[in-house]
């Protein structure tokens, strides 16, 4: 069975170490006998004197021991999150997830899926952002009389074109022939 000054020692290594610590395998099970222990002395301790220094002892053994066990356990999740963002956006390797309890790789593959999951989301989302903004840059048009070879907005010579040609021009020069009534734009 497990003791206080290993919780303690634990509690140590993890507070003090960026990277999960290694953990008996069976260290919650070891932490429920330990608490159930401390609980059984009291309840056998307090009906004989109210004031005894076992009793004392036993209750600030026990009080810490699960302030202890908190504190690790919620030490280990945020690390275990942040294990999860960083495997999100890069990837993990499998070295650094060895050292997770059972239900710490619960949280960290749903935590990394979810994760996963809206960077995908926002991504899409950017792209079609990215595409109705190329798509807004652009209008298809239709010329409805022959024109003669001339240069947009970035001095690049464009044409010339026939009647009847379709083409996707720059926004800018479309709206021009658009209203010298030389081209049409399609829907």
């Amino acid at each position: 069975m497990i003791t206080f000054p290993e919780i303690y020692d634990i509690l140590r290594k993890e507070k003090y170490s960026e990277a999960l610590q290694q953990l008996p395998k069976n260290f919650l099970e070891e932490v429920s006998e330990y608490i159930a222990e401390k609980k059984k002395i009291l309840e056998r301790e307090e009906g004989k004197d109210l004031f005894s220094d076992t009793i004392k002892l036993t209750r600030k053994q026990l009080d810490n021991a699960i302030t202890t066990v908190k504190e690790i356990l919620t030490l280990r999740q945020k690390k275990v999150l942040n294990l999860a963002f960083t495997a999100a956006l890069t990837g993990v390797s499998k070295t650094d997830t060895e050292n997770l309890l059972s239900y710490e790789k619960e949280l960290f593959e749903s935590v990394v899926k979810k994760l996963k999951q809206i960077q995908k989301e926002i991504f899409d989302k950017l792209n079609r952002n990215e595409n109705n903004k190329k798509e807004e840059k652009n209008i298809l048009v239709r010329f409805i009389e022959d024109s003669p070879a001339f240069v947009n907005a970035d001095g690049k010579e464009i044409g010339p074109f026939k009647k009847g040609d379709i083409v996707n021009l720059p926004k800018e020069v479309a709206l021009i022939l658009i209203a010298d009534k030389k081209a049409v734009a399609i829907e």
